[in-house]
């Protein structure tokens, strides 16, 4: 099992009357974008969540939470939330609503070009 599927059916379930969110595999796990940007997401067994980066440093000091570490680089503004940071209703609610506040501020990833486009800019 790379990731969750109860966490995964958890996120489903609070985004069930959302509009605009895609599901994507990515980085080994599973993502959630909303409004085309990514806004939470499944690693292995623990909630991934975008926030604000000004709220980074308050984050982390709570229950279950740590920064997002890929590939040795802590990421600013990802964190990670293992099961006891959302084990009740109101925590994991509070994790999804901090993502999905910040998501309305989030820019979304620059999107690479596709090959067709690549070729007719004499790109391979």
């Amino acid at each position: 099992m790379a990731y969750s599927e109860k966490l995964a059916d958890r996120i489903r379930e609070r985004f069930n009357e959302l509009r605009h969110v895609e599901e994507k595999t990515m980085m080994g796990g599973l993502v959630f974008m909303y409004n085309g940007k990514m806004c939470v997401g499944v690693m292995k067994d623990e909630l991934m969540c975008r926030i604000d980066k000004n709220f980074h440093a308050q984050a982390i000091v709570k229950k279950g939470c740590r920064t997002m570490d890929f590939t040795n680089r802590p990421m600013i503004g990802y964190v990670l939330v293992d099961e006891s940071g959302i084990k009740s209703k109101k925590d994991f609610d509070y994790w999804i609503d901090l993502s999905l506040a910040h998501n309305k501020d989030a820019k979304a990833s620059k999107k690479t070009g596709t090959r067709k486009t690549l070729l007719k800019r004499g790109k391979k």
